[in-house]
């Protein structure tokens, strides 16, 4: 889609929960670019989670490993080079079960949450070498990986559980798309958003809103 746009990318396979593999994609960003000024972390699992009781061991590691273990380790690699420059912006993508979710959502919920307390300290800690940190909080979207995981989990139609989800949010009864978080990410990394750092910035169609 980038070159299709007449731009240019290239990509760097890494695993997240690695601190090397982190700092292999920030030496290679650097490589190609000559500097890094936007770190957007776009990651998340939910496999295995299930309430307290039941919820295995090695499912909460797993989950708090790749949600939040992950991130920390990307911006930590990555913040040294923003700091020598003065400037960059990190775009966190946590979630609204941070504030608002199931009980089946145990490590899911607090791994999310612990994004959100690591985006305000970051913002705080590095405000003063020009760094911005913000996070996005998704509600319901609609995307084939939440539709297709939900439906296998629950074993339920498809139109059945898009009919669900769509009744859950207050603005127009839709799931948002991609879209309506690309182009929040798009606004925190701009300019016109300067002032702007230690935001998490729901992006729910009002879910989160829904208090009691």
């Amino acid at each position: 889609m980038i070159e299709a746009e007449g731009g240019a990318c290239f990509l760097c396979e890494a695993d997240i929960t690695r601190a090397e593999n982190c700092r292999a994609f920030a030496r290679a960003a650097l490589g190609a670019y000559g500097r890094i000024d936007i770190l957007h972390n776009n990651v998340g699992i939910g496999a295995g989670d299930k309430e307290a009781v039941g919820l295995s061991e090695e499912a909460w590691d797993r989950i708090l490993e790749v949600n939040l273990k992950g991130m920390f380790l990307s911006c930590q690699q990555v913040l040294p080079v923003m700091r020598e420059q003065r400037q960059g912006c990190i775009i966190n993508i946590s979630s609204i079960a941070a504030v608002c979710s199931p009980t089946s959502l145990t490590a899911y919920k607090i791994s999310k949450a612990g994004v959100n307390a690591m985006t305000q300290t970051l913002a705080i800690g590095n405000a003063k070498y020009g760094i911005r940190v913000n996070a996005i909080m998704p509600g319901l979207i609609n995307t084939p990986m939440a539709i297709e995981a939900h439906t296998k989990a629950r074993n339920i139609a498809k139109e059945d559980l898009i009919r669900e989800r769509d009744a859950q949010v207050p603005l127009r009864g839709k799931m948002g798309t991609a879209w309506d978080v690309a182009h929040a990410a798009l606004f925190l990394a701009s300019e016109e958003a300067q002032f702007i750092t230690g935001v998490v910035l729901p992006v729910d169609g009002g879910q989160s809103a829904r208090i009691g």
